[in-house]
């Protein structure tokens, strides 16, 4: 059996999620498929996927098989493309993005991005955990703060401000904070996804703050403040709307650490399909006529 049939059907049935869904997509029967990955794993001599009657699950090597995988499938792709001299990129197109993130800006462009593109698939992966390119088969990912891998490059795409706000009323109970230091006394409502965790970062100073309330994505942190359970760390753009409405006031002016970036990532040492380029070329053309997106550095 010709080995990249085989590879082929294992990365639909992971990217689709069942025999069926692969057997669709490439014209195949669902027999034919669960045919084929276990042809795979009998010639690996290693379970790739974990069958149940609700869902199948990548193994350990089938997470690392799947990754190598896809980049061969991917850079054969790229390469036919390249000789048949096509001019529009196409194929499925995944890509990690945090979820404020994704729900804020990215989502927004994904209709004009695909009318641009119609041949081109796109599988938005939206999780604030972490995700590792080089492991989990994604060719891009958007990532938010400073970067020290350096087995990726990256194309900055943004930078934003990170501010400290709370709710009037909370303000009235229990007073406005004046220096980064007067946080010991408040409630902080803690992003437990923070990379520095319960250290918030301001100009000069670091300072360990506490709370009653740990959430583990900005659109909570949004809620929990505008609930008036405590001071809140975050993007501006996250608190736009509340500060607009004068339920929202921002604290802690003036000492406001350094503008965060935001990076398009991608695996240094791997072909890049073309329809990640235009992606990245797309989201940074896009994210350039946001106003909150581009402050001074």
């Amino acid at each position: 059996m010709d080995r990249f049939v085989l590879m082929q059907c294992f990365a639909r049935t992971v990217e689709t999620g069942s025999f069926s869904a692969a057997a669709r997509d490439l014209g195949l029967s669902q027999p034919n498929v669960s045919r084929y990955v276990a042809a795979l794993e009998s010639h690996l001599q290693r379970r790739l996927l974990q069958r149940s009657t609700r869902k199948l699950h990548l193994t350990p090597e089938g997470e690392r098989y799947y990754a190598e995988a896809r980049r061969i499938l991917d850079a054969l792709a790229e390469a036919e493309s390249a000789l048949k001299s096509e001019v529009a990129p196409s194929g499925l197109l995944r890509v990690a993005c945090p979820t404020a993130l994704a729900h804020e800006f990215v989502m927004p462009q994904v209709s004009a991005f695909l009318n641009a593109y119609p041949d081109l698939e796109l599988d938005l992966q939206i999780s604030d955990r972490f995700v590792n390119l080089i492991d989990e088969g994604a060719e891009l990912a958007l990532r938010v703060g400073h970067l020290n891998d350096s087995a990726l490059r990256a194309r900055r795409v943004g930078l934003f401000e990170r501010i400290c706000v709370a709710e009037t009323g909370y303000l009235a109970e229990r007073g406005t904070p004046q220096t980064p230091e007067d946080l010991s006394g408040h409630d902080c409502i803690v992003y437990s996804l923070l990379s520095t965790g319960t250290v918030w970062q301001f100009a000069e100073m670091e300072v360990p703050v506490s709370g009653r309330i740990r959430v583990n994505s900005p659109q909570a942190v949004r809620e929990a403040v505008q609930a008036g359970l405590g001071i809140a760390l975050g993007p501006s753009w996250l608190f736009d709307k509340g500060i607009e409405t004068g339920k929202l006031k921002r604290v802690l002016t003036g000492y406001e650490a350094s503008p965060v970036p935001i990076h398009m990532l991608y695996v240094a040492n791997r072909l890049l399909p073309r329809r990640a380029v235009v992606f990245m070329d797309f989201i940074t053309n896009a994210f350039a006529k946001i106003e909150a997106l581009n402050v001074s550095s």
